[in-house]
Protein backbone atom coordinates (compact mmCIF):
# COMPACT_ATOMS: atom_id res chain seq x y z
CA UNK A 1 0.00 0.00 0.00
CA UNK A 2 1.47 3.53 -0.70
CA UNK A 3 0.78 5.89 2.08
CA UNK A 4 2.04 9.88 1.62
CA UNK A 5 3.44 11.11 4.93
CA UNK A 6 1.53 13.34 6.53
CA UNK A 7 4.14 15.75 7.63
CA UNK A 8 6.33 15.19 4.68
CA UNK A 9 5.05 14.29 1.84
CA UNK A 10 7.32 11.36 1.20
CA UNK A 11 5.95 8.01 0.19
CA UNK A 12 8.38 5.86 2.39
CA UNK A 13 5.70 5.06 5.36
CA UNK A 14 6.11 1.97 7.12
CA UNK A 15 2.99 0.45 9.38
CA UNK A 16 4.84 -0.16 13.10
CA UNK A 17 1.39 -0.60 15.38
CA UNK A 18 -1.39 -2.22 14.85
CA UNK A 19 -4.35 -1.56 17.45
CA UNK A 20 -6.98 -2.99 15.39
CA UNK A 21 -10.33 -1.75 14.88
CA UNK A 22 -11.08 0.41 17.69
CA UNK A 23 -14.40 2.65 18.26
CA UNK A 24 -14.35 6.49 16.83
CA UNK A 25 -12.91 8.47 20.19
CA UNK A 26 -14.96 11.45 20.27
CA UNK A 27 -18.52 9.12 19.83
CA UNK A 28 -19.94 8.86 22.88
CA UNK A 29 -23.59 7.62 22.27
CA UNK A 30 -26.39 8.11 24.70
CA UNK A 31 -26.41 5.52 27.41
CA UNK A 32 -29.26 3.58 26.02
CA UNK A 33 -27.86 3.39 22.33
CA UNK A 34 -27.64 -0.51 21.63
CA UNK A 35 -24.92 -0.71 19.36
CA UNK A 36 -22.64 -1.79 17.70
CA UNK A 37 -20.64 1.34 17.23
CA UNK A 38 -18.47 2.84 14.22
CA UNK A 39 -15.36 0.74 14.31
CA UNK A 40 -12.12 2.13 12.51
CA UNK A 41 -8.81 0.70 11.77
CA UNK A 42 -5.92 2.69 14.52
CA UNK A 43 -2.32 2.00 13.50
CA UNK A 44 0.31 3.98 13.69
CA UNK A 45 3.02 4.46 10.45
CA UNK A 46 6.56 5.77 10.49
CA UNK A 47 7.75 7.91 7.80
CA UNK A 48 11.76 6.65 7.33
CA UNK A 49 12.60 10.21 5.96
CA UNK A 50 11.02 12.82 8.24
CA UNK A 51 11.06 10.29 10.97
CA UNK A 52 7.26 11.31 11.78
CA UNK A 53 4.49 9.02 13.31
CA UNK A 54 1.37 9.44 12.29
CA UNK A 55 -2.04 6.99 11.56
CA UNK A 56 -2.18 4.65 8.81
CA UNK A 57 -4.82 5.74 5.83
CA UNK A 58 -7.67 5.53 7.92
CA UNK A 59 -10.52 8.56 7.26
CA UNK A 60 -12.37 7.95 10.10
CA UNK A 61 -15.89 10.12 10.53
CA UNK A 62 -14.87 12.02 13.81
CA UNK A 63 -18.34 12.96 15.78
CA UNK A 64 -18.59 16.38 17.08
CA UNK A 65 -17.12 15.95 21.08
CA UNK A 66 -19.58 16.94 23.91
CA UNK A 67 -18.83 20.33 25.07
CA UNK A 68 -15.88 18.95 27.62
CA UNK A 69 -14.86 21.08 30.95
CA UNK A 70 -11.36 21.92 30.97
CA UNK A 71 -9.13 20.94 33.95
CA UNK A 72 -7.58 23.15 36.78
CA UNK A 73 -4.44 22.33 35.13
CA UNK A 74 -5.33 23.00 32.02
CA UNK A 75 -6.49 26.20 32.89
CA UNK A 76 -3.52 27.05 35.62
CA UNK A 77 -0.87 26.14 32.64
CA UNK A 78 -2.45 28.62 30.17
CA UNK A 79 -1.46 31.33 32.44
CA UNK A 80 1.52 30.59 33.85
CA UNK A 81 2.92 29.87 29.78
CA UNK A 82 1.80 33.75 28.90
CA UNK A 83 4.08 34.94 32.12
CA UNK A 84 6.69 32.82 31.09
CA UNK A 85 6.76 33.13 27.20
CA UNK A 86 6.19 37.23 28.13
CA UNK A 87 9.16 37.16 30.97
CA UNK A 88 11.59 35.64 28.41
CA UNK A 89 10.37 36.99 25.32
CA UNK A 90 9.77 41.08 26.66
CA UNK A 91 9.56 42.54 23.27
CA UNK A 92 6.08 40.60 22.44
CA UNK A 93 4.09 42.41 25.23
CA UNK A 94 1.59 44.57 23.72
CA UNK A 95 2.39 42.96 20.57
CA UNK A 96 0.57 40.94 17.80
CA UNK A 97 -1.05 37.47 18.58
CA UNK A 98 -2.56 34.92 16.40
CA UNK A 99 -3.50 31.52 17.85
CA UNK A 100 -4.72 28.50 16.56
CA UNK A 101 -7.03 26.66 18.07
CA UNK A 102 -7.41 22.85 19.55
CA UNK A 103 -10.14 20.98 20.96
CA UNK A 104 -7.93 20.39 24.00
CA UNK A 105 -8.80 23.86 24.75
CA UNK A 106 -5.88 25.73 26.95
CA UNK A 107 -6.35 29.18 25.04
CA UNK A 108 -3.79 31.78 25.99
CA UNK A 109 -5.52 34.63 24.37
CA UNK A 110 -7.56 36.05 27.60
CA UNK A 111 -4.07 36.47 28.90
CA UNK A 112 -2.26 37.95 26.37
CA UNK A 113 -5.00 40.58 25.43
CA UNK A 114 -4.75 41.20 29.62
CA UNK A 115 -1.08 41.91 28.71
CA UNK A 116 -1.83 44.46 25.91
CA UNK A 117 -1.23 41.99 23.17
CA UNK A 118 -3.50 42.90 20.16
CA UNK A 119 -5.19 39.93 17.65
CA UNK A 120 -4.06 39.87 14.15
CA UNK A 121 -6.23 40.87 11.64
CA UNK A 122 -8.01 38.96 8.62
CA UNK A 123 -4.59 37.83 6.81
CA UNK A 124 -2.04 40.30 8.72
CA UNK A 125 1.12 38.24 10.54
CA UNK A 126 1.61 38.18 13.99
CA UNK A 127 4.99 39.06 16.51
CA UNK A 128 3.89 35.86 18.50
CA UNK A 129 1.51 32.99 16.62
CA UNK A 130 0.89 29.90 19.03
CA UNK A 131 -0.52 26.64 18.43
CA UNK A 132 -1.24 24.57 21.93
CA UNK A 133 -2.14 20.80 21.07
CA UNK A 134 -3.40 21.86 17.44
CA UNK A 135 -1.69 20.59 15.13
CA UNK A 136 -1.87 17.16 16.09
CA UNK A 137 -5.74 17.75 14.97
CA UNK A 138 -4.76 18.01 11.14
CA UNK A 139 -4.99 15.17 8.98
CA UNK A 140 -2.06 17.06 6.68
CA UNK A 141 0.54 18.16 9.11
CA UNK A 142 2.68 19.79 6.13
CA UNK A 143 0.02 21.99 4.95
CA UNK A 144 -0.94 23.21 8.57
CA UNK A 145 3.09 23.88 9.39
CA UNK A 146 2.77 25.99 6.19
CA UNK A 147 0.10 27.78 7.74
CA UNK A 148 1.34 28.67 10.93
CA UNK A 149 4.57 29.83 9.08
CA UNK A 150 2.82 31.84 6.56
CA UNK A 151 1.42 33.85 10.20
CA UNK A 152 4.89 34.38 11.43
CA UNK A 153 5.75 37.87 10.82
CA UNK A 154 9.86 38.68 10.56
CA UNK A 155 11.48 38.53 13.95
CA UNK A 156 8.69 37.08 15.24
CA UNK A 157 7.98 33.93 17.66
CA UNK A 158 6.08 30.31 17.17
CA UNK A 159 5.56 28.81 19.97
CA UNK A 160 3.88 25.19 19.33
CA UNK A 161 3.19 22.87 22.44
CA UNK A 162 2.41 19.12 21.69
CA UNK A 163 2.52 15.94 23.14
CA UNK A 164 5.79 13.94 22.72
CA UNK A 165 6.45 11.02 21.36
CA UNK A 166 9.13 9.72 23.71
CA UNK A 167 6.96 9.95 26.81
CA UNK A 168 4.55 8.46 25.07
CA UNK A 169 6.68 5.69 23.92
CA UNK A 170 8.67 4.85 27.26
CA UNK A 171 5.42 5.58 29.55
CA UNK A 172 3.33 2.90 27.20
CA UNK A 173 0.76 6.11 26.77
CA UNK A 174 -1.18 3.56 24.27
CA UNK A 175 -4.35 5.15 24.90
CA UNK A 176 -3.32 8.66 23.27
CA UNK A 177 -3.25 7.00 20.08
CA UNK A 178 -6.73 7.61 18.22
CA UNK A 179 -8.80 9.01 15.95
CA UNK A 180 -8.65 12.46 15.57
CA UNK A 181 -5.07 12.65 16.45
CA UNK A 182 -2.95 12.49 13.24
CA UNK A 183 0.35 12.83 13.99
CA UNK A 184 2.49 11.84 17.12
CA UNK A 185 5.32 14.23 17.54
CA UNK A 186 9.16 13.88 18.30
CA UNK A 187 11.52 17.11 18.10
CA UNK A 188 13.36 15.13 15.50
CA UNK A 189 10.23 14.72 13.10
CA UNK A 190 9.35 18.78 13.60
CA UNK A 191 12.73 20.11 13.56
CA UNK A 192 12.80 18.31 9.74
CA UNK A 193 9.30 19.21 9.12
CA UNK A 194 9.67 23.33 10.14
CA UNK A 195 12.65 23.14 7.99
CA UNK A 196 10.16 22.83 4.58
CA UNK A 197 8.76 25.97 5.47
CA UNK A 198 11.62 27.99 6.50
CA UNK A 199 11.64 27.71 10.59
CA UNK A 200 14.00 26.60 12.74
CA UNK A 201 13.66 25.63 15.97
CA UNK A 202 15.24 28.03 18.76
CA UNK A 203 14.63 26.60 22.04
CA UNK A 204 12.42 23.39 23.59
CA UNK A 205 11.48 23.36 27.04
CA UNK A 206 9.24 19.94 28.78
CA UNK A 207 5.82 20.52 30.07
CA UNK A 208 3.63 18.37 32.28
CA UNK A 209 0.88 18.15 30.22
CA UNK A 210 -1.66 15.26 28.96
CA UNK A 211 1.56 13.13 30.42
CA UNK A 212 4.49 14.81 28.69
CA UNK A 213 4.62 17.32 26.12
CA UNK A 214 6.74 19.86 24.69
CA UNK A 215 6.97 23.64 24.42
CA UNK A 216 8.86 24.49 20.98
CA UNK A 217 9.92 27.87 20.42
CA UNK A 218 10.54 28.19 16.55
CA UNK A 219 11.71 31.67 14.23
CA UNK A 220 11.86 31.42 10.66
CA UNK A 221 14.87 30.03 9.80
CA UNK A 222 17.76 33.18 9.16
CA UNK A 223 16.77 34.11 12.44
CA UNK A 224 16.96 31.48 14.84
CA UNK A 225 19.49 30.91 17.09
CA UNK A 226 19.35 27.44 18.70
CA UNK A 227 20.75 26.40 22.41
CA UNK A 228 21.63 23.32 24.28
CA UNK A 229 18.32 22.45 25.20
CA UNK A 230 17.65 21.09 21.29
CA UNK A 231 20.17 18.73 21.40
CA UNK A 232 19.74 17.27 24.38
CA UNK A 233 16.16 16.57 23.46
CA UNK A 234 17.07 15.20 20.10
CA UNK A 235 19.68 13.22 21.93
CA UNK A 236 17.37 11.99 24.51
CA UNK A 237 14.62 10.69 21.55
CA UNK A 238 17.73 8.74 19.57
CA UNK A 239 18.84 6.61 22.37
CA UNK A 240 15.11 5.84 23.30
CA UNK A 241 15.35 4.71 19.35
CA UNK A 242 11.96 6.68 18.44
CA UNK A 243 12.75 6.94 14.89
CA UNK A 244 13.30 3.52 15.01
CA UNK A 245 10.49 0.84 13.25
CA UNK A 246 11.40 -2.01 15.14
CA UNK A 247 11.45 -0.10 18.87
CA UNK A 248 8.66 1.57 18.43
CA UNK A 249 6.98 -1.78 17.53
CA UNK A 250 7.92 -3.07 20.45
CA UNK A 251 4.97 -0.56 21.83
CA UNK A 252 1.96 -2.96 20.35
CA UNK A 253 3.65 -5.82 23.06
CA UNK A 254 3.56 -3.15 25.92
CA UNK A 255 0.09 -2.37 24.89
CA UNK A 256 -1.49 -5.60 25.10
CA UNK A 257 0.43 -6.49 28.20
CA UNK A 258 -0.73 -3.51 30.45
CA UNK A 259 -4.37 -4.39 28.90
CA UNK A 260 -4.17 -7.52 29.95
CA UNK A 261 -2.68 -6.55 32.97
CA UNK A 262 -5.71 -4.02 33.94
CA UNK A 263 -8.20 -6.41 32.91
CA UNK A 264 -6.57 -8.91 35.40
CA UNK A 265 -6.44 -6.55 38.21
CA UNK A 266 -9.99 -5.24 38.09
CA UNK A 267 -10.76 -9.40 38.18
CA UNK A 268 -8.90 -9.38 41.34
CA UNK A 269 -10.62 -6.48 42.71
CA UNK A 270 -14.46 -7.98 41.66
CA UNK A 271 -13.06 -11.12 43.15
CA UNK A 272 -12.82 -9.71 46.71
CA UNK A 273 -15.90 -8.07 47.01
CA UNK A 274 -14.54 -4.09 46.09
CA UNK A 275 -16.84 -1.79 44.10
CA UNK A 276 -14.52 -0.18 41.19
CA UNK A 277 -15.86 2.96 39.89
CA UNK A 278 -14.00 5.13 36.81
CA UNK A 279 -13.42 8.62 37.35
CA UNK A 280 -13.13 10.71 33.67
CA UNK A 281 -14.14 10.35 30.66
CA UNK A 282 -12.03 11.21 28.24
CA UNK A 283 -11.49 10.38 24.40
CA UNK A 284 -8.52 8.09 25.40
CA UNK A 285 -10.48 6.38 27.73
CA UNK A 286 -12.24 3.70 24.17
CA UNK A 287 -9.03 2.52 23.23
CA UNK A 288 -7.87 1.49 26.79
CA UNK A 289 -11.10 -0.39 28.22
CA UNK A 290 -11.54 -1.67 24.71
CA UNK A 291 -8.37 -2.95 24.42
CA UNK A 292 -8.22 -4.10 28.24
CA UNK A 293 -12.06 -5.91 27.51
CA UNK A 294 -13.29 -3.81 30.45
CA UNK A 295 -17.32 -3.68 30.55
CA UNK A 296 -19.89 -3.18 32.68
CA UNK A 297 -19.56 -6.31 34.89
CA UNK A 298 -15.62 -5.03 35.57
CA UNK A 299 -16.26 -1.63 35.94
CA UNK A 300 -19.89 -0.04 36.36
CA UNK A 301 -19.84 3.24 35.50
CA UNK A 302 -17.20 6.61 35.27
CA UNK A 303 -17.93 9.92 36.10
CA UNK A 304 -17.13 13.53 34.44
CA UNK A 305 -17.13 16.73 35.44
CA UNK A 306 -18.83 17.59 31.56
CA UNK A 307 -21.89 17.85 32.17
CA UNK A 308 -22.07 17.18 28.02
CA UNK A 309 -21.39 13.69 28.64
CA UNK A 310 -23.58 12.96 31.29
CA UNK A 311 -26.16 10.41 30.47
CA UNK A 312 -23.87 8.55 27.32
CA UNK A 313 -21.22 6.08 27.80
CA UNK A 314 -18.04 5.16 26.44
CA UNK A 315 -18.48 3.95 22.66
CA UNK A 316 -17.17 -0.05 21.49
CA UNK A 317 -17.41 -2.89 23.50
CA UNK A 318 -17.18 -2.07 27.22
CA UNK A 319 -20.77 0.17 27.41
CA UNK A 320 -19.78 2.09 30.47
CA UNK A 321 -21.70 4.60 31.43
CA UNK A 322 -20.96 8.24 32.02
CA UNK A 323 -22.42 9.87 35.17
CA UNK A 324 -21.50 12.73 37.34
CA UNK A 325 -18.82 13.18 39.70
CA UNK A 326 -21.57 13.47 42.62
CA UNK A 327 -22.53 9.54 42.22
CA UNK A 328 -19.33 8.43 42.82
CA UNK A 329 -19.32 10.38 45.57
CA UNK A 330 -22.34 8.84 46.58
CA UNK A 331 -21.10 5.36 45.97
CA UNK A 332 -17.97 5.93 47.99
CA UNK A 333 -16.13 2.72 45.92
CA UNK A 334 -13.74 1.40 47.35
CA UNK A 335 -11.51 1.54 44.23
CA UNK A 336 -10.85 4.52 41.84
CA UNK A 337 -10.13 3.60 38.13
CA UNK A 338 -8.42 6.87 36.99
CA UNK A 339 -9.29 7.28 33.18
CA UNK A 340 -7.75 10.83 33.19
CA UNK A 341 -4.88 9.46 34.55
CA UNK A 342 -2.66 12.43 32.98
CA UNK A 343 -4.31 14.86 36.25
CA UNK A 344 -4.55 12.39 38.55
CA UNK A 345 -3.14 14.20 41.24
CA UNK A 346 -5.79 17.14 40.07
CA UNK A 347 -8.43 14.48 40.24
CA UNK A 348 -7.24 12.45 43.78
CA UNK A 349 -6.81 16.19 45.36
CA UNK A 350 -10.93 16.93 44.23
CA UNK A 351 -12.08 13.90 45.42
CA UNK A 352 -10.55 14.08 49.14
CA UNK A 353 -11.41 17.59 49.42
CA UNK A 354 -13.76 16.89 52.21
CA UNK A 355 -11.58 13.94 54.04
CA UNK A 356 -12.44 10.93 51.26
CA UNK A 357 -13.65 7.51 52.16
CA UNK A 358 -10.35 5.94 51.99
CA UNK A 359 -10.69 4.99 48.53
CA UNK A 360 -7.62 3.33 46.66
CA UNK A 361 -6.29 5.26 43.22
CA UNK A 362 -6.36 3.04 40.64
CA UNK A 363 -4.06 4.40 37.37
CA UNK A 364 -3.85 2.16 34.98
CA UNK A 365 -0.49 3.03 32.87
CA UNK A 366 2.27 2.21 31.95
CA UNK A 367 1.44 -0.64 34.15
CA UNK A 368 -1.57 -0.67 36.74
CA UNK A 369 -0.63 0.63 39.83
CA UNK A 370 -2.15 2.17 42.92
CA UNK A 371 -1.57 6.28 43.96
CA UNK A 372 -0.56 7.27 47.43
CA UNK A 373 -3.28 9.90 48.67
Amino acid sequence: MSVNCRGCAGTDVVPVVDLGDQPTADLFPTADTPGPDPRHPLSLWLCRECTLVQLGPVEAQIAEEPLAVESATSLAHAESSVKEILRDYPELAGGVVFEFGSPHGGSWLDHLYAAGSRLAGDGEKADLVIDVHGLVHEPDMGASFRLRAERLAPGGLLVMEFHHLLPLFIGNQFDTIRHGHWVYQSLRAVSYIANLHGLAIESVKHVEMFGGSLMVMLRHTAEAKPDASVDVVLADEEAAGIADEIQLASLQEAAQHAAGALHAELTRHKAAGRKVLGYGAPSKAPVLLDLSNVGTDLLEFTVDKAPGKHGRRIPGGCMVPIRPVEELKAARPDVVLVLTWDIAEEVIAQLEADGGWGATYLVPLPEPHELRR
